[in-house]
């Protein structure tokens, strides 16, 4: 048998619960835990889209290329730079030839895309008579 206590103390004591310390320090646990989520998803959605980009990009570049192979040699000149057709119309696309030696040119595509072309990529081949 378990003996009885009287008082106040003894109903305090025998509550079970969280204080409101418990409950703050919880709160601020999950709100820094919160945000860094947050943060991290933005980043993640900015790092997607400029795969995208660069995916979209690099492809472009690569059938510029294959365009200049298939028609041969003879007919692989220097391009200023030049929007692409839609869908890809924020992207521009330039090609300059250069003769390396007799019978070889150099050519390199290059893409820019982004507020005052602040990306680029770029990718060259050579090409023989």
């Amino acid at each position: 048998m378990r003996p009885q206590r009287d008082g106040p103390t003894s109903e305090i004591v025998a509550q079970r619960g969280f204080t409101l310390i418990e409950l703050l320090l919880t709160i601020v646990l999950l709100s820094v835990g919160l945000l860094g989520i947050a943060t991290l998803t933005g980043t993640i959605i900015q790092k997607n889209k400029l795969s995208n980009d660069l995916t979209a990009a690099t492809t472009l570049a690569r059938d510029k290329l294959e365009e200049l192979r298939a028609n041969g040699y003879a007919s692989a000149v220097s391009e200023t730079k030049t929007a692409s057709a839609a869908p890809f119309s924020e992207y521009q696309r330039e090609v300059t030839v250069s003769a390396l030696s007799a019978g070889m040119k150099q050519v390199t595509v290059k893409v820019y895309w982004g507020l005052s072309d602040a990306h680029d990529i770029e990718i060259k081949t050579i090409l023989c008579e």
